[in-house]
Formats: C-alpha cells, sequence, structure tokens
C-alpha cells in the first residue's frame, strides 16, 4: 500500500506562547548511526540538518492512498509506465534560474 506524506500546516504564532522542554535525555547512535526516539508520537519525520551540528525534526502526517484523488493516482500511474517505457522530455535547461 502507498503512502503519500503531508506537511503540517503552520500554526499562527500566538502571543505568550512559550516553547518548553518536555523531555531530555542522553542517548547514543548504534553502530548504524541509528537513534531512538522515546515516547515519539509520530512514525515519520522531515529532517533538517543545521551547520551547528543540530537537527530539527518535523513530525509528517501519513495520507491513505484513499485520500488521494483518483485522477491524481492515475496521472502517477500513467506517468510511471510512460518513463518505463522510455518515453521521457529531454532534460530541462534551468540554467536561466541561477542567480549570479
Amino acid at each position: 500500500m502507498s503512502i503519500a506524506t503531508k506537511a503540517r500546516r503552520k500554526q499562527k504564532p500566538q502571543r505568550n506562547r512559550e516553547i518548553t522542554i518536555v523531555q531530555q535525555y542522553d542517548i547514543s547512535a548504534d553502530n548504524k548511526k541509528r537513534i531512538s526516539l522515546r515516547g515519539a508520537q509520530s512514525k515519520y519525520f522531515h529532517v533538517k540538518a543545521l551547520s551547528n551540528g543540530s537537527y530539527i525534526l518535523e513530525p509528517r502526517v501519513l495520507v491513505p492512498r484513499e485520500a488521494i484523488p483518483s485522477r491524481t493516482l492515475n496521472m502517477l500511474e500513467q506517468s510511471v509506465t510512460n518513463l518505463k517505457k522510455g518515453h521521457a522530455s529531454p532534460p530541462i535547461d534551468l540554467s536561466g534560474f541561477t542567480e549570479e
């Protein structure tokens, strides 16, 4: 069963609302550089690695296949079929969008 991800909606900032630490603990990565999150309420996360070595994990909400419109699924399936047959457009030149 295919699953698509959907980004969480950004909430409007509220005044006098502070971010507080809910849990704080030390962990070490295993041999494959994996860590376990205790009490995580989400299974999928979007990870941002920052230049200072910090990481930000944003929970992702999964959308079941049934929630995706049938026209969209048909279009995706047709695109994959065309790609497997070798029917693809030539590469697009995006050099005009680079900043100099």
